[in-house]
């Protein structure tokens, strides 16, 4: 006989499952995949006024290089061990839709309404899904609008960060805690989003001088002191419109997006 459940206990909440999950033999590529794209952000504030790259340009173009076939790597092995061909075809069609809501939003005072899929998206099927979709839809979005250029990997890679970082959000989370829990999310990374971007170009923006410019003969505490700066001048008003059109349209539209997209997970099966 089973043991009467105490009084007042309920079950506990379920486990939301990851409709696309990555492959064990992923894991190990998608972790140096992520470090590698913070170093290619952060290599301003990581290198010591000795190292052989200060005070040069070498840096960022050696990083442009390098994301695209780190990312082409990540696509192909979670590919490979991942995504079937129902994933792929929904990839390619959530990759559309959000390209084509960044074009939208033409980016003007900061409304992106392209980031608030990525969110909802990673959230369902996933991290490495996550990844994936925020590369493509940033790359579509740039053939779309002409926006290619040597800057594009670098935001093909923190796109690719918002939808992956949805994907790794406490699965047991659920009904309206679980909408607040993706509109802050939401929020947050629409401000973490613009701080990757202007890392990668900060060094090259302002002169010396201004009291906002990258010093490679400085320490760490005061490039990030001087960043900061430079963000709260530049871009902190831009970067709000994004965190809230993000959180407002995951409110708005999240609880009846993530109903058709776990909808759609189920019908596909992509777990068999």
């Amino acid at each position: 006989m089973t043991a009467p459940a105490r009084p007042g206990a309920g079950p506990a909440a379920p486990r939301a499952r990851v409709a696309v999950p990555v492959p064990r033999r992923s894991v190990l590529l998608l972790v140096l995949a992520a470090l590698l794209g913070l170093a290619a952000f952060g290599w301003p504030l990581l290198l010591t006024p000795s190292s052989s790259l200060a005070g040069t340009t070498q840096a960022p173009f050696l990083f442009a290089v390098l994301l695209p076939l780190v990312l082409a790597v990540v696509l192909a092995e979670i590919s490979d061990g991942g995504l079937d061909v129902k994933a792929l075809a929904l990839l390619g069609v959530l990759s559309a839709v959000a390209a084509g809501l960044r074009v939208l939003g033409t980016g003007t005072a900061g409304i992106q309404p392209m980031f608030f899929l990525l969110v909802l998206a990673g959230r369902v099927f996933g991290p490495g899904f996550g990844l994936v979709l925020g590369t493509t839809a940033m790359f579509g979005s740039a053939l779309l609008t002409g926006g290619a250029g040597p800057w594009l990997p670098f935001q093909m890679m923190a796109a690719g960060f918002v939808g992956m970082g949805a994907g790794l959000l406490p699965r047991r989370v659920s009904g309206r805690a679980e909408l607040v829990l993706l509109a802050g999310y939401g929020a947050l990374s629409g401000y973490l989003y613009g701080l990757l971007l202007n890392l990668s170009f900060w060094p090259f923006t302002t002169g010396y001088g201004t009291g906002l410019s990258f010093d490679p003969a400085a320490g760490l505490l005061e490039n990030v002191r001087t960043f900061g700066l430079y963000t709260l001048a530049t871009s902190m008003g831009y970067d709000t419109g994004r965190a809230l059109t993000t959180a407002v349209l995951v409110l708005l539209a999240g609880p009846g997006l993530l109903v058709v997209l776990r909808r759609a997970a189920r019908r596909a099966r992509f777990d068999r």
